[in-house]
């Protein structure tokens, strides 16, 4: 496993503390969920998009 080092307001990792101690993980746990879920989220998105781009990718040619 990789180990990354991370810069932030002391506001920011105050949250970020206290979202770990309130679900009972780890900082660490928290941060990599957290990083997970916003990679798969953007990944969606974009296969959704491309979808949606290529289904009415002749209409959008119409229009323009």
């Amino acid at each position: 496993m990789k180990t990354l080092e991370l810069h932030m307001p002391e506001q920011i990792a105050s949250k970020i503390e206290a979202a770990a101690l309130a679900r009972g993980v780890s900082v660490d746990e928290l941060v990599l969920a957290s990083v997970q879920e916003k990679l798969d989220r953007d990944a969606a998105f974009e296969a959704a998009a491309t979808f949606v781009l290529a289904k009415n990718r002749e209409l959008y040619e119409r229009l323009s």
